[in-house]
């Protein structure tokens, strides 16, 4: 499955009423965390392809989204499983850590 750039139009859609879980990577192309994170998470985004939908949203683009989703800093991911927030963490992180971030919805 592709990774999907979401907006606010389409958040609703794509993350909240998802039928399978949701990984939203808050980004923005001048951070530098955020661009060495976006390897691994492409990685896990084929691995995991059937049980996980990865979004990214470029929060540049994406001010308002980016206020009422209560960002401080990015990179920040966020995981939502039927349309509720199940985890979120800020940072960039090794491949493990992320898959155990994963795990809470993945299992």
């Amino acid at each position: 499955m592709a990774i999907l750039d979401i907006n606010k139009e389409n958040f609703q859609t794509e993350v909240l009423e998802s039928q399978i879980p949701v990984l939203v990577d808050f980004w923005a192309p001048w951070c530098m965390p955020c661009r060495q994170v976006a390897p691994l998470i492409e990685k896990l985004a084929l691995k995991y392809a059937l049980k996980l939908k990865v979004v990214k949203v470029n929060t540049e683009e994406n001010i308002d989204l980016a206020i009422s989703e209560g960002l401080t800093s990015i990179p920040t991911l966020k995981l939502y499983n039927q349309g509720l927030l199940v985890a979120q963490t800020s940072g960039n992180m090794p491949e493990k850590e992320l898959e155990a971030f994963l795990s809470r919805v993945l299992e």
